[in-house]
């Protein structure tokens, strides 16, 4: 009954015995591996973009404070919904690696963006002249903070207007995954179809050890990126460790399977919270990451039953936090259920 995060969950089979293989004898440093060549045609295969660069860094505040900081000058302002995690929880590491940009949190119903709320932050921001703070990119999330996912459609809107003001656009794609299997939309629809300029392209929640992926849509930057990498700390030497986790993870589309289990659990968590008294969704909860309104006392009786995951109160009322991961059963959500009921 672990449902802190899907973070919490071991690493996928296939990517510990890649590990495994990588670990013997020699290979180059510093991302000039086999396994990271690869890698990058790999993604620029699944993307449809042959001319992508792909970086590969061990976190993922380090792949969206690293991306922010390339598109992103020091005294500019990065868009992004309030609940972001680039805005509450990476402990000021884009302001850290922009040097200073400010991000600039706006409200949205369930986890998101709207046109009409993005379209008054950029009216308002940047209109100050040397006084203020000027506009700098635009980064949305999915799957969102709030378990929601956006369609192509609604991140081509939300792109649209970024674009009209000359702002380049990042996604933070930690649970990119969940999203595609969630909209059944495919990588290039989500992205740079969608108006996306740089992902950070998620698989330690989805069954990797610890890597993500910069894919950068415009190559023009790479070297940039390097450098910045580099310069941060997060060039890795043994960086056959890095390819290898990526290149299972794309291998036969295991990232997708192990996307579509974590959702298939979410979904079984939605369907049996329907039995637990005082139970209902706080948003919408179409991947692998739901928060339930509960009724008083539950969270104390489940967590007395073995129930790991985050409770929550907000004006006075019980919720909380369930992440199901790759390797989340059906034993172990109807557990979970039986210990939220009375």
């Amino acid at each position: 009954m672990f449902f802190a995060s899907d973070n919490t969950s071991g690493v996928a089979p296939q990517v510990m015995a890649a590990l495994t293989r990588a670990n013997a004898g020699y290979a180059k440093s510093y991302g000039a591996d086999a396994l990271m060549t690869r890698v990058r045609a790999r993604i620029r295969d699944l993307f449809q973009a042959p001319e992508a660069e792909v970086h590969l860094v061990a976190t993922g505040t380090a792949a969206n404070a690293l991306a922010l900081a390339l598109v992103t000058p020091p005294w500019a302002a990065v868009f992004a919904h309030e609940a972001a995690h680039i805005n509450t929880d990476e402990c000021g590491a884009p302001e850290f690696y922009t040097a200073g940009a400010k991000i600039v949190g706006i409200p949205g119903a369930d986890g998101k963006l709207t046109p009409q709320g993005l379209g008054t932050a950029l009216e308002r921001i940047g209109e100050a002249g040397v006084h203020g703070v000027q506009r700098g990119c635009l980064s949305l999330t999915n799957v969102t903070e709030a378990g929601t996912v956006y369609t192509p459609a609604e991140i081509a809107a939300l792109t649209a207007l970024a674009k009209a003001r000359g702002l380049p656009c990042h996604l933070d794609g930690a649970r990119f995954a969940n999203a595609l299997v969630a909209t059944g939309a495919s990588p290039a629809e989500m992205t740079w179809k969608a108006g996306i300029d740089v992902l950070s392209f998620g698989g330690t929640k989805n069954g990797c050890m610890g890597v993500e992926a910069v894919v950068l849509f415009d190559p023009a930057k790479a070297w940039e990126f390097e450098l910045r990498r580099k310069r941060a700390g997060h060039l890795f030497s043994k960086h056959r460790f890095l390819s290898a986790q990526f290149d299972a993870y794309l291998e036969g589309d295991l990232w997708l399977t192990l996307a579509a289990q974590a959702n298939a659990m979410g979904q079984s968590l939605v369907q049996g919270l329907a039995r637990v008294p005082g139970a209902s969704l706080r948003h919408p909860a179409p991947a692998n990451m739901l928060f339930p309104w509960l009724a008083p006392g539950t969270n104390a009786r489940a967590a007395a039953r073995g129930a790991v995951y985050y409770a929550m109160e907000d004006q006075g009322r019980e919720y909380a936090r369930f992440v199901a991961s790759w390797s989340t059963t059906q034993e172990d959500v109807d557990q979970l259920i039986a210990a939220l009921i009375p």
